[in-house]
């Protein structure tokens, strides 16, 4: 396996960081350092960072040591306040954290946050590139995202090598804005497609079939894709433990419908997707898994019978 310090554009010996180490950054992170990368990472929950620091990489005190000790900066936050926080972004102490560095967001957010940030970093004297993932929990642990790359094309070359050890595949799709619209485009099938699979599930349910025998039926026809041997066993199990988070499922729903109607079009098969994560969300699921959509559904069909 190359050595991070050997790929193109890392100088020898340079450290790597990587802030937020949640659900889907910490097992990214340990997929660099068993690369061999030279990481630094922080987590404002410090014990996140002891996998990390029994997988040889270093653990800082602070953001800032982050910032110190390395040029490229992966962050892998969970909103947009978060990442300003981090990057002191709107405070005096902005300019200082980002200048010569690159800032690698590898988080979900709304492409036009995305272009004003780079052109924030690029007035300080930093770079900036946006590299949303395709990808939950499990494929994060085994190294099997799909990295979806935006920005100048000098600087994502530099920064492409350094994310293979967390992906199978990382995707060029031109400049800051295109990859987080192409991730939104992504997540529009996901959501949707995981929102009908929970309801074909609970249609099943409710008309006296036996789930696992459903579990066969898509497993052997031409719909079976890695999402349905993953999630129909958690809607079988009920086993609502998280793999991408039902509140981030709503988030990404709300940016695809902002970004379409910004584009002046209809988008009727996520609207009624996202009132359901909505929903779910307000059940008390925003931090289970996204098949917990189903209970929303159920919900609806309790309500039905009520009336």
């Amino acid at each position: 396996m190359t050595n991070v310090s050997e790929r193109p554009g890392v100088e020898p010996g340079e450290e790597i960081g990587f802030v937020g180490l949640g659900v889907m950054g910490q097992p990214m992170a340990l997929n660099l350092a068993r690369a061999g990368t030279r990481l630094v990472v922080w987590n404002r929950s410090p014990e996140a960072a002891d996998p990390l620091r029994a997988a040889g990489a270093g653990v800082a005190a602070s953001v800032e040591e982050v910032f110190e000790r390395a040029r490229i900066i992966i962050l892998m936050l969970v909103n947009e306040a978060v990442l300003d926080t981090v990057l002191r972004r709107g405070t005096p102490d902005f300019a200082k954290r980002v200048s010569g560095h690159i800032v690698v967001s590898m988080g979900s957010n709304s492409p036009d946050y995305s272009r004003g940030l780079a052109a924030d970093i690029l007035d300080t004297g930093g770079r900036y590139v946006e590299a949303p993932v395709s990808g939950s929990r499990k494929p994060a642990e085994t190294a099997q995202l799909v990295a979806l790359l935006g920005g100048d094309e000098e600087t994502v070359a530099e920064v492409r090598p350094v994310l293979a050890p967390m992906c199978r595949e990382t995707i060029l799709c031109g400049p800051v804005g295109n990859a987080l619209l192409m991730k939104l485009t992504v997540n529009l099938y996901l959501c949707t497609m995981l929102a009908g699979l929970a309801e074909a599930a609970h249609f099943a349910e409710q008309n006296g079939l036996d789930l696992k025998t459903f579990q066969a039926a898509i497993d052997s026809g031409p719909m079976a894709s890695d999402l349905t041997r993953v999630k129909i066993p958690k809607l079988v199990a009920r086993d609502f433990s998280v793999q991408a988070a039902t509140a981030d499922a709503f988030n990404s729903t709300n940016l695809i419908a902002h970004a379409a109607r910004a584009a002046g079009m209809a988008s009727p098969v996520l609207d009624v997707c996202r009132a359901l994560y909505g929903e779910s969300v307000e059940l008390g699921n925003g931090r289970l898994d996204m098949v917990s959509v189903v209970t929303a559904i159920e919900a609806r069909t309790a309500a039905l019978g009520r009336s």
